[in-house]
């Protein structure tokens, strides 16, 4: 068992899901129970998986919830992408966001790669 609070990546997602609910308060009220909500799921999906992950015993689960949480970051980098094509998001909050979308999933991408090195060798 990890501590989820000592990966650096767990602290970027949460930042990221933080400014994804702000981002996602200047959305049109009709989209509360659409795309807002959407955004904020999956956002807090990712740290929510790497925490849940680290609350498991043994890498197999670890890295399962590691995929997970990049799954939800790619859902998360679309439903961006569509809220910036419907006028919600301004292009440069939308770069802001993707940068921090990319920033997580290059960090997930190295752990995932760490964890499946240390299951094959152990």
């Amino acid at each position: 068992m990890k501590d989820f609070r000592d990966l650096d990546v767990w602290h970027k997602a949460h930042q990221l899901t933080l400014q994804s609910y702000d981002a996602t308060r200047v959305f049109p009220k009709e989209e509360l129970f659409g795309l807002t909500t959407q955004v904020r799921r999956c956002s807090a999906s990712i740290a929510a998986n790497i925490a849940e992950g680290c609350g498991r015993s043994g890498n197999g689960d670890f890295h399962r919830f590691l995929q997970t949480a990049m799954g939800s970051a790619s859902e998360l980098e679309y439903h961006f992408l569509l809220a910036r094509d419907l006028g919600y998001l301004p292009q440069q909050r939308f770069d802001s966001l993707n940068r921090e979308i990319v920033r997580v999933k290059k960090m997930l991408a190295s752990l995932v790669r760490k964890v499946a090195l240390e299951r094959a060798s152990g």
